[in-house]
């Protein structure tokens, strides 16, 4: 059953004052960075866009020059810099080619570039050559792919727009598609498109502006086909109900750490989860489970998404054992069919990738999307939401069609395609984990979690002072990238604080890999002064606080499967007596006897526990800012001003330890260059007799 709805419009954002006033390369970004900016139109990372412009060379020749979107960057943040230039007089003769390998077109196109220090050009560059106009575009909007990926999409295109659009069959990106693409435009004057069955749509106009036009233009006309034809009932109806908010994120916090042991591959992944109103009347609807299955909704999604979604067959009112069930039978069967995939359609010299899911579809859950960081992640996640559109519109046309699995694994195992994963940095050491860090809004545990972000790792972290934990992961955020830090407010004392924080890292990444305890205090005075109250301040934080953090660190852990590692920040003190320190030292001391006492727990699921015992560090921290600097001169007979020169002299190589120093050391902890240590004890005080460790 069918209904009309109001019709969509596609929004034009082109500002006449904002667009430079050339035609040239400056006007070729502008019009790709709008086009980029609605996921509608280009996929993340996908689509690619050209101009052609007269161009000085280095002798000062005028040489006409493609500009093409540079491989493997996104056209919504692309500048200048990140286009190819070609020169066009030396590739257009490609068209007259019989035919052409996909490294015979590289090798060759690499000999005329333009100007050297430019990125690759994109694997779809003969396409921009060979249609003769001054401005292209090749975009993957959902309303075309919605419509190229039903079994009648030619029949729907040509009712659309009759003889102003071309159909091409769906062949892989490359010489051939580039020419048929080329061919019809040339033989067809009044053509105003071309579509790609399974894959999307090029465009072109006279000037930037016209192509940017001409695309929004042919793309709200089968929009308003698709608004004239939508389902009363999308997806067959609701077959499961969301389950509400609360309830969900209990359920995710028990289901995500075992998904994410499950699908570590060579390195943990990261997770995220989406549950907006398009993902969960999709996951939720009776259709799901087999339409999900179909295969993916354009080629460029295929890196990202794998060709199908993991789908667990798991309804809400089962409860949290069965889908913690489901979720590990239904990963191991992924990756069964994926290894089988696989067979079935390597080549020689193939690798096969990690065989588990990207995206998991969990009914009245919502999707989880894993990847290598967060914004793999996301990628994924942008890119699933995506083809659920596209897969809404086509079921209301007669029937969602995606490439055959050759046609996938062709793709997926593409040699250009494994070319540009192959330019990307080597992952550093932390990639993919997560490292909670307490205290870590200034002095040792903020220089801890930059160390520990620094190669690679995603940092929770959780401290009293919410505003300053907050400060700090905007910094490394600024510093590392997308959502490589967050900020959850925790007293190590309160149970509930320290369960919620846990939550936070999972909702947020999946779970934990590192947890560091450094949340500390610090007090001074002589045992007949030391007050009741200061005692169970200090074993409260120091002690009790340390050890609600590993307990659910250990729940954590275990869940996931997968080992893990704890870094306690001790102290001088935890080994060698505190002249007027009872308190803290007794603390301390404790510390350092429970991370023992873990890492015999832990020994049996890969769980390392390990102590850092600093003295002295005064630089940043919010403890030596307080009263326990002038207690500490006082117990010395010194002014506060002098005490950190006295801890300098009072060491063997009479140095000063500061924040960094106990940052290396737990870095060193928390990667396999410590893999064969637990219940060790470094010490990073300059060398102080009585604590060294015996």
């Amino acid at each position: 059953m069918t209904t009309t709805q109001p019709k969509t419009t596609v929004q034009n954002r082109w500002n006449d004052a904002e667009a430079p006033q050339s035609d040239g390369l400056a006007a070729l970004t502008y019009r790709s960075r709008l086009l980029g900016s609605d996921r509608t139109l280009v996929n993340i990372y996908g689509g690619n866009t050209s101009t052609k412009s007269v161009e000085k060379d280095h002798l000062g020749r005028d040489v006409t020059v493609l500009w093409v979107k540079g491989s493997g960057s996104d056209i919504a943040s692309i500048t200048e810099k990140g286009f190819a230039g070609l020169k066009l007089d030396e590739v257009l003769p490609l068209f007259d080619r019989v035919g052409m390998t996909d490294e015979e077109m590289t090798a060759y196109l690499e000999r005329t570039i333009f100007e050297p220090g430019r990125p690759r050009q994109s694997i779809e560059t003969l396409l921009h050559a060979f249609v003769p106009a001054k401005h292209v575009d090749h975009t993957h909007p959902d309303a075309i792919i919605a419509i190229a990926c039903t079994p009648n999409g030619q029949e729907i295109m040509r009712e659309i727009y009759g003889d102003r659009a071309a159909w091409v069959n769906y062949i892989r990106p490359g010489f051939t598609l580039s020419q048929q693409i080329g061919a019809a435009v040339r033989q067809n004057p009044g053509l105003e498109a071309v579509v790609m069955g399974k894959h999307g749509l090029v465009t072109w106009g006279d000037t930037s502006k016209d192509s940017y036009e001409n695309t929004l233009r042919i793309i709200g006309e089968a929009q308003a086909y698709l608004d004239a034809h939508q389902e009363e009932q999308p997806f067959g109806g609701t077959r499961v109900q969301s389950v509400p908010e609360d309830e969900a994120n209990t359920l995710l916090a028990e289901i995500l750490p075992v998904l994410r042991g499950a699908m570590k591959g060579a390195r943990p992944v990261i997770l995220n989860v989406d549950r907006s109103p398009e993902v969960m009347e999709f996951v939720g609807s009776n259709a799901a489970a087999q339409l999900s299955q179909v295969g993916a909704a354009c080629p460029d999604h295929l890196v990202h998404t794998k060709r199908v979604p993991l789908f667990l067959n798991w309804t809400p009112e089962q409860g949290k054992e069965a889908l913690i069930t489901a979720a590990k039978e239904g990963v191991e069967r992924f990756k069964a069919e994926y290894a089988a995939y696989f067979e079935a359609n390597r080549g020689e010299g193939d690798v096969m990738f990690t065989p588990s899911p990207r995206v998991v579809l969990i009914p009245g859950l919502g999707m989880v999307n894993s990847g290598p960081d967060a914004q793999g992640a996301d990628v994924s996640r942008q890119l699933y939401l995506r083809a659920i559109q596209v897969m809404k519109s086509a079921s209301a046309l007669g029937g969602f069609v995606s490439l055959t699995a050759a046609e996938s694994y062709a793709v997926e195992y593409w040699p250009l395609e494994l070319y540009k994963l192959a330019q990307k940095p080597a992952p550093k050491v932390l990639e993919g984990h997560v490292a909670l860090v307490t205290g870590a809004a200034s002095g040792i545990g903020r220089a801890i979690a930059k160390r520990l972000a620094q190669d690679g790792a995603h940092i929770v972290i959780a401290d009293l002072n919410a505003q300053g934990g907050g400060q700090v992961a905007q910094e490394i955020i600024g510093e590392r990238g997308y959502k490589r830090a967050i900020s959850v407010g925790m007293n190590v004392t309160d149970e509930a604080q320290v369960q919620n924080a846990y939550t936070q890292a999972i909702l947020n990444y999946g779970g934990v890999d590192i947890v560091v305890n450094n949340a500390g205090i610090a007090s001074s005075a002589p045992i007949e002064d030391t007050s009741l109250e200061m005692w169970n301040k200090n074993q409260n934080i120091l002690s009790t606080g340390y050890f609600l953090v590993a307990r659910e660190a250990f729940k954590v852990l275990k869940a996931q499967n997968t080992g893990g590692n704890l870094v306690f920040i001790g102290s001088k003190n935890s080994l060698a007596a505190g002249k007027n320190a009872a308190a803290y030292s007794a603390a301390k001391a404790a510390e350092v006897h429970l991370a023992r006492c873990l890492a015999e727990e832990g020994g049996a699921h890969g769980i390392r526990v390990n102590s850092v015992l600093p003295d002295g560090v005064l630089a940043g921290s919010s403890i030596w800012d307080g009263k326990w600097r002038a207690e500490r001169a006082a117990t010395y007979g010194i002014e506060p001003d002098q005490l950190e020169e006295f801890y300098r002299q009072r060491n063997t190589l009479k140095l000063n330890i500061l924040p960094e120093d106990i940052a290396e050391a737990t870095f060193f902890f928390a990667t396999p260059a410590a893999s064969k240590t637990t219940g060790g004890i470094l010490t990073v005080d300059g060398g102080v007799p009585v604590a060294y460790v015996r």
